[in-house]
Formats: C-alpha cells, sequence, structure tokens
C-alpha cells in the first residue's frame, strides 16, 4: 500500500529530495533555454544548445553508470546535486556580472550540467531500486513519477512566474537553494547502501561497460522500450522549441511560457496517479505502444495549432501519453535489470533517452531553420508514429509483456543460471 510506503523513513527522504531536485532542474533548464532565445531570437541557438547538453550524455554517462556499479551511489548523488546548486549560483551571479558574453556562458553552463548529470542519473537510478521496496515496486515507482511530475509542473510555471517578477539573477538564485535542500533531505534522511559487485571484479573499465551494452542489446525487453523512447523524444520532442512557439507563434510571453512547458508535465501528473491502480500490468507492453503513438498524435495538434488553449490540451494529453510510458518503462528497468549492472544498463538508457532529448533539441532546432517551428514538430509526431509501427512488428517480446512475472532472467535466458548461481552464495 501507499502508505505503507510513506510510513518508510528512508523512502519518503529520497522522495523529498527527488521532488526538491526535479522542480529545480526542469526550471533550469527551461529558462536556460528561454534565456539563449531572449538574447539572439533566432531557434538554432536552441539547438546549438541542446547539442552541447547532450556531448557529455553521449560521451561520459556510460563512464558514469561504471562508477555507479563501483562506488556509492548515494555519495555520488549527493556529490552531483551539489554541483548543480553551484551552477546555479554562477548563472545567477554571471547573469548579473556578465551581460555582454552571456550567450557563450549559458552555453558552458549548458555543458557543465551535461556532464553533472552524466554521473548523477546511473546513481540515482541505481539508488531508487536500492531504496524502494521490491514488493511496493509499481506502486513506489508511480508515487515517485508522481511527485516528479508535480515538480515538472510547478518548476518551469514557477520559474517563468519567478523571472517575471525577480529577474533571472534571483530567479537562479532561488533554483540553487532547492538544490541545497535536496542534498540536505537526501544527506539526513538516506543511509548509505551496500555495494553489489560481480564475481568479475577484476574486470577492467571498458570490459565492465561493455557488459552493460551487451546486456542491454541482448533484452528484446530493455532495448525495445528504450528505442521507442528514443526515437519518439528525438523526433516528437517540442521542448526546445517552445520559446519560439510562445513568443512568435502563440504570443504568451514568459508566464504563457511556463504554462507551455507545464502543460505536459500536468499530463504525465494524472497519469503517474492513474498508473499505480490502473496500469494493466499483465498488458502493460501493448499499453506501451498505445500511449506512444498517442503521444505521437499529439504532437502533430501540437504542431499544427495557432490557439494558445488548444495548445495547451495537446501538451496535456502528450504528457498523459508519457506519464504513463515513464511508469512502464521505470518498472521494466527495475524487474529486467540484474542489481550489479542496473548503474550500466541505467547509462546505457541515458544514452537512449537522455541524450536524445538534446540531440533532438538539435534536430528541432535544425529541423525549425528550416522548415519553420510548425512543420518541424507535426513532422516528427508523423516520425513517431512509424518508429511505433516498426517496434511493434520487431519486439514482440515487449509488445506481449507481462509485468506481473518480468524477471532479468526472462527477458535474457543466459543470465538464469549464473542469477541462480549467485542467488545460492
Amino acid at each position: 500500500m501507499t502508505m505503507d510506503l510513506l510510513r518508510d523513513r528512508e523512502f519518503r527522504a529520497f522522495l523529498v529530495a527527488n521532488t526538491l531536485e526535479r522542480f529545480a532542474a526542469a526550471a533550469m533548464t527551461v529558462l536556460l533555454g528561454f534565456q539563449v532565445y531572449d538574447l539572439t531570437h533566432d531557434p538554432l541557438d536552441l539547438g546549438w544548445l541542446g547539442l552541447i547538453e547532450a556531448i557529455p550524455g553521449v560521451t561520459l554517462v556510460l563512464y558514469g553508470g561504471h562508477v555507479a556499479d563501483r562506488h556509492s551511489r548515494r555519495r555520488i548523488v549527493l556529490w552531483t546535486t551539489g554541483a548543480l546548486c553551484a551552477l546555479a549560483a554562477a548563472i545567477a551571479l554571471l547573469s548579473h556580472a556578465a551581460p555582454g558574453g552571456l550567450l557563450h556562458l549559458l552555453f558552458l553552463a549548458g555543458f557543465l550540467s551535461g556532464v553533472i548529470r552524466a554521473f548523477e542519473s546511473p546513481a540515482a537510478t541505481g539508488l531508487e531500486a536500492q531504496v524502494v521496496p521490491l514488493e511496493g515496486l509499481l506502486r513506489g515507482v508511480a508515487l515517485l513519477a508522481t511527485v516528479g511530475r508535480l515538480a515538472d509542473v510547478f518548476g518551469p510555471v514557477a520559474g517563468g512566474f519567478a523571472w517575471h517578477a525577480l529577474g533571472p539573477r534571483d530567479t537562479y538564485g532561488s533554483i540553487a537553494v532547492l538544490f541545497g535542500l535536496a542534498c540536505l533531505a537526501l544527506f539526513l534522511g538516506v543511509a548509505e547502501k551496500p555495494l553489489a559487485h560481480e564475481a568479475e571484479d577484476g574486470a577492467g573499465v571498458w570490459q565492465r561497460i561493455g557488459d552493460g551494452i551487451r546486456t542491454v542489446f541482448r533484452s528484446q525487453v530493455l532495448v525495445g522500450s528504450m528505442a521507442l523512447d528514443l526515437f519518439a523524444v528525438f523526433f516528437g520532442g517540442a521542448t526546445a522549441l517552445m520559446p519560439v512557439f510562445a513568443t512568435d507563434i502563440l504570443q504568451a510571453g514568459p508566464v504563457g511560457y511556463g504554462f507551455l512547458q507545464g502543460a505536459s508535465g500536468a499530463g504525465a501528473l494524472v497519469a503517474a496517479i492513474l498508473a499505480g491502480r490502473f496500469l494493466p500490468q499483465h498488458r502493460a507492453g501493448a499499453a506501451l505502444f498505445w500511449v506512444i503513438a498517442g503521444f505521437g498524435v499529439a504532437i502533430v495538434v501540437f504542431g499544427l495549432s495557432t490557439s494558445l488553449p488548444l495548445s495547451l490540451a495537446a501538451l496535456f494529453a502528450a504528457g498523459l501519453c508519457d506519464g504513463t510510458s515513464v511508469v512502464i518503462r521505470r518498472a521494466i528497468l527495475r524487474l529486467a535489470s540484474p542489481e550489479a549492472m542496473r548503474g550500466r544498463i541505467s547509462a546505457v538508457k541515458s544514452v537512449f533517452v537522455g541524450s536524445s532529448n538534446e540531440i533532438g533539441a538539435f534536430e528541432s532546432g535544425l529541423a525549425a531553420s528550416l522548415l519553420g517551428a510548425p512543420a518541424a514538430v507535426w513532422g516528427g509526431g508523423l516520425v513517431t508514429l512509424a518508429v511505433v509501427a516498426v517496434t511493434a512488428c520487431l519486439a514482440p517480446k515487449l509488445r506481449q509483456l507481462d509485468l506481473r512475472t518480468l524477471r532479468p532472467e526472462d527477458s535474457m535466458p543466459e543470465l538464469a543460471v549464473p542469477l541462480r548461481d549467485a542467488a545460492r552464495s
């Protein structure tokens, strides 16, 4: 039961820390994009910002997964969240003191944020699996997704209002305080966890990273779910172009921009609330395909819309579909990943998904500069629908997935004997 989870002190602390971090990160990410576009009014610069943020996701996150499997995940999350706190404080100072060369400094801040997240993301995923009890997995995942989506909703909205009322310096300063509070909640509430070393402790870094990659690609369930999200985000994402829609197409201003950014989070919040109770576990694979197809349709509608209410409704629907897929995919990652490899598998997921956000932002900015922002968005939605159809044909195990019976050895039969041996030892 949900109340049983909330009585767990560590789970409560992790929930609070995760929510504060998500709130601050959502606000900082969208405000960086808004500030860049406010300086140049060039959608291609939004694409460059996304590409700069993606470089560490491609080059460092696999090593970050290796680090997460060899060192204290709690300690890594503490250090990386503290680093985000320092970065937000630095942007606050630079926004006030260096307006002349601010664009390049914002690009540098985006790059440093990507470096930090390359280490934070695998460790946070592994720590979540150590904090959320297996018997409460689906409710725990749904609850974390629910409050995370609340942060996604209110982070951009609060950031937009704060920017309008206080300006960039005080807004980024407030974001730094939130990162600091997230650190404090994690430090005080979550204890150190044992390291889950494998038998091959003498293996080199590249061998261990390669093992994580091979494990993902041997599992149709893991690679299929990651590929679906990769291409949906890469082609169907509209976040990077939101400043263009808010400023030039919908005439919504910074407050409207915050609401547009928060609309998809609101839909995802509703999905997360409902998923814990109503998710069809026995047909989770089929549900995953349907909700990502729904996401593609909603993005097409948003790209064609010139009305703020219709745009908000389309983004809400996109978030509703995406929020459902998040719960399913987080459950898949937990149930189909061996504990000792969870950091590396999460890192591979970050290459698929995390970097696709930033590289997708570059694709969106480039497409918008060539075709215009609306065509770039609705065209990407159509490509998402095509990807769903192709993946459904190529990944029958994912299509038939039943979360009630999924275990690592089910999606990767070659692991069955080693896992049984490890359990006996």
